[in-house]
């Protein structure tokens, strides 16, 4: 975790994109207190917000496909036992929230991987029931990265509106008081998917 904080004290893009590696992976990294900082710095002319968005979405497909590329080649019972070993639970992960994750995927299908990034407690791990059905690799590369990219720029959009009301000391406390900010975007991201995927599924 030593290694995790000097990397949230040092962002730029390599080490937004090994951030957002890990946090879509099992390592619990929260994205809002990587995303919204770099676009906070990009506001103040630091770094360039676009390049923040892109860098986090490459980040979250490379850790998202190693997810999806373990649970379809080592399978369900071993993604299991590691979620209720010492390791799984050092990285906050259990088998419910494996399970949970599953569940979400059966009901909603392949564009689960899609609402699934939008939603906390699902979107680092819906990438594991992708590999455990055995989804098109490139399909869900797509719609990983749709989802991925929606969610970073609802955090980026915060980020660069926060530069020019709270000062930097006082940021993170922001972010945390704008989660509930961040529950209706996504509430919001989640609705407007489902309803796309609704009207596409009708019209065939």
């Amino acid at each position: 975790m030593n290694i995790i904080s000097s990397l949230l004290g040092n962002l730029n893009y390599t080490t937004i994109l090994l951030l957002m590696l890990l946090e879509s992976t099992v390592v619990p990294v929260p994205s809002e207190l990587v995303v919204a900082p770099a676009a906070y710095h990009a506001a103040g002319g630091h770094l360039n917000v676009v390049l923040v968005v892109l860098f986090a979405t490459i980040g979250a497909d490379i850790g998202a496909s190693i997810n999806y590329f373990v649970a379809r080649y080592v399978g369900r019972p071993v993604i299991y036992r590691f979620a209720e070993s010492k390791w799984g639970h050092a990285c906050m992960l259990n088998q419910e929230k494996v399970q949970k994750s599953e569940r979400y995927f059966d009901q909603h299908g392949i564009a689960a991987t899609l609402t699934g990034r939008l939603i906390p407690g699902i979107r680092h791990l819906i990438s594991l029931p992708a590999g455990l059905a055995r989804m098109n690799y490139w399909k869900f590369l797509v719609y990983t990265t749709v989802g991925a990219g929606l969610w970073h720029t609802v955090l980026a959009a915060l980020g660069w509106y926060l530069h020019a009301i709270v000062p930097e000391s006082e940021l993170e406390a922001t972010i945390e008081r704008y989660n509930h900010y961040i529950v209706i975007a996504i509430v919001t991201c989640v609705a407007v998917a489902l309803l796309y995927f609704i009207a596409k599924s009708r019209k065939k």
